[in-house]
């Protein structure tokens, strides 16, 4: 499935960094609109969640997902710690993936294909950043 993992952020009550009300909700005036899809929303507990893009390359999805993961594990971490700037630089890259993975930010379907791409790029270029790797190609 490739939904970025949002079910499980459901399951426990949120998404770390606030952005489920990107995904919209039953009062965003969008109920009758075709865009509340399989493809584009994914329904947990009566509470919708963004899909990741289908348009993006398998590979692109790992690498965001590998940095979301990094993300949320960092949150737990820092917050365990009681170190609030850790906290800041790791929803700093679950933000960042779930922007690049379509999740948060412009719906992907109302974007073209090339806008979406270059999103998920310039995403995986600032979170390999994070780190100090050199980008890969993707």
């Amino acid at each position: 499935m490739r939904d970025g993992g949002n079910a499980g952020e459901a399951a426990r009550g949120g998404v770390d960094g606030g952005g489920a009300g990107t995904a919209g909700g039953p009062d965003d005036g969008s109920a009758g609109e075709e865009h509340a899809d399989d493809e584009r929303w994914l329904v947990v507990n009566g509470r919708r969640w963004r899909r990741t893009d289908p348009s993006l390359p398998a590979g692109m999805v790992e690498r965001l997902k590998s940095h979301l993961g990094r993300g949320r594990s960092g949150v737990g971490a820092a917050k365990r710690r009681g170190d609030d700037s850790a906290v800041a630089a790791s929803r700093k890259r679950v933000g960042l993936a779930k922007h690049g993975l379509g999740e948060r930010g412009p719906r992907w379907w109302e974007e073209p294909e090339a806008a979406r791409l270059e999103r998920a790029r310039q995403a995986l270029e600032e979170l390999d950043g994070l780190d100090g790797a050199a980008p890969e190609g993707a």
